[in-house]
């Protein structure tokens, strides 16, 4: 949802305000710093709770609270809704259950560290993606940003290592952080355009957040089947609880204020410190090793990030 609202909305950057604005500046900072922690966490209960029982908790949590601050707006556009559920069920299904359940499978094979680099590329994809379905081309700078946002992404997922290019021996966790990637460009890009792009934020994602709660409970419900041992534990069910708060509940509804008082530029420009974030938490709080490559790869990723999404200065205008 980060992606769609820094997109549709062009308000006026307001970063020279933001040393006088401790508030604006505090969400900004922890707003990426929240959004960065569900893949810690869950990375970090792999073992603990199982992956689709992890995502059906957290989304079933996160619509709870969501819903009675939603309840005005769901009722005033419950026609908009009931014409559009299978779009609201398609953005749950992209949303929630590839970029939520499949994400904490993903983090039973790869680290925390690879998740997070790979999955900033989303933003990438976001930009290539518009332009194709647009028919548009693509500038030169945003072309470069983006071969270079891919080669991180290659970098890391080979492991530094490019013969493995030759015998295709990617680790499957870090091919479903990929899928969860470009799940996450196309939920953004569905949420720019069509009826749902002009309900209010708190409504949608309220919708998306249940939407994504129903389709997961199957799942969970098969895990259980299976002989997974659904969460039991005061340290899961606060796993659970956190997941349910912080990267969702309170990520975008900081998201929402920063907008507000920052502006979208800014705001997006902020996003840029979540794979920061995210490396810096799985090496002190997991005890994961950072290598050479990470390092590359993430100069990579986030020089194609800032090159691919950059904004054109607008010709100046010529005096009369």
């Amino acid at each position: 949802m980060e992606h769609r609202s820094a997109s549709r909305r062009d308000s006026p950057p307001a970063a020279p305000g933001l040393a006088h604005d401790p508030w604006a500046l505090a969400a900004l900072l922890a707003m990426p710093l929240f959004f960065s922690t569900n893949l810690i966490v869950g990375r970090a209960v792999a073992d603990l709770v199982p992956p689709w029982s992890l995502a059906f908790w957290r989304w079933l949590l996160a619509a709870a609270v969501l819903l009675p601050l939603a309840a005005g707006g769901l009722m005033r556009e419950r026609e908009v809704l009931r014409r559009q559920w299978w779009r609201v069920l398609l953005l749950g299904f992209f949303g929630m259950v590839l970029c939520g359940g499949n994400v904490y499978v993903a983090l039973r094979h790869t680290t925390a560290t690879n998740a997070t680099l790979i999955y900033t590329t989303s933003t990438l994809m976001i930009v290539v993606l518009d332009a194709l379905l647009k028919r548009q081309r693509l500038p030169p700078i945003r072309l470069l940003g983006s071969l270079a946002g891919f080669a991180g992404i290659a970098l890391i997922a080979v492991h530094g290592e490019p013969g493995r290019l030759l015998g295709l021996e990617f680790n499957s966790g870090d091919l479903g952080i990929l899928l969860a990637a470009i799940a996450w460009a196309t939920y953004s890009l569905m949420l720019r355009q069509g009826p749902l792009a002009r309900l209010g934020g708190q409504t949608a994602f309220a919708a998306t957040a249940l939407a994504g709660a129903l389709l997961l409970a199957p799942l969970a419900l098969w895990e259980a089947a299976s002989g997974a041992v659904p969460p039991a534990t005061w340290e899961a069910w606060g796993a659970i609880a956190f997941l349910a708060l912080f990267p969702s509940v309170l990520a975008f509804g900081l998201f929402q204020y920063a907008i507000k008082v920052a502006g979208a530029p800014v705001t997006a420009n902020f996003l840029y410190l979540m794979p920061v974030y995210g490396v810096l938490l799985a090496v002190l709080l997991l005890g994961e090793e950072l290598h050479l490559y990470h390092g590359v790869g993430f100069v990579l990723i986030l020089g194609g990030v800032i090159l691919a999404t950059r904004r054109r200065a607008p010709a100046p205008r010529l005096a009369d």
